[in-house]
Order: structure tokens, then sequence, then C-alpha cells
């Protein structure tokens, strides 16, 4: 199964377990997040198109690391008119792991909270 999300202006198709670097969304690292805005939902039979959502359905995904992207350069030049300009940009970037396809307004997993190890009582 797949599903094709919009997030940050850009879309992706995306399937469970699927790891990729989007355009930063808030959460924290190992905090799951929703995408509600689902385009298009295939592989089991006919795909089905939204107009422009599809209605219930959302992707579940876990966010594995807030970082940058690399950095770009940006120079400007006028020849023989003695103008340069030069700047730099590095975006910011969130690593996911989509988790779970929803359709028909299924509700998102319950992530586990880690175990706490047993501290030592003296």
């Amino acid at each position: 199964m797949y599903a094709v999300i919009r997030t940050g202006g850009k879309q992706y198709k995306v399937a469970p377990q699927d790891v990729l670097k989007i355009e930063k969304v808030e959460g924290a690292e190992g905090e799951s997040i929703t995408f509600p805005e689902v385009l298009m939902v295939g592989g089991e039979g006919e795909p089905h198109f939204g107009a422009p959502l599809v209605a219930g359905a959302s992707v579940s995904a876990e966010v594995v690391l807030q970082g940058r992207g690399p950095k770009v350069i940006i120079f400007k030049k006028k020849r023989r008119q003695n103008y340069r300009r030069k700047k730099g940009h590095r975006q910011n970037l969130t690593t996911i792991r989509v988790l779970e396809i929803l359709t028909a307004g299924q509700a998102a997993p319950k992530k586990k909270a880690a175990a706490k190890p047993a501290a030592a009582a003296e």
C-alpha cells in the first residue's frame, strides 16, 4: 500500500517503513506525527484519488531526526561593474519514518512510552 501526501509545499509518495527527509515539521525525535493531507491512496485494487484530498485518510509517521540540509551558495556577479554578492543557505529538514497509512478514518496508533530502567536503591 502507498499514498501520496502533501507537506511543506511538496508532494511525496510514501509507503510503510519508508524513511525520507521533508521540510521541517514540529515534533521531537521519537514523537509520532500525522499527515492529514493525503492526495491519493493505492496499492490494493483501484487507487483512490482525492478531490483534492482523500476523505478520512491520513499517514502516521515517527520523527527520526531534526537536522539541516547541505549548504547552498548563492553568488551574484556583474562583470566589469565591481558587483559581487555571496550568500549561503541551509534548509531545516526533518527525517521521518512512515509507520502506517490510515484509511476510512482509522485512528493513529499510540506510541508506547519507552521503559525506564529501574534505579538502584540503596
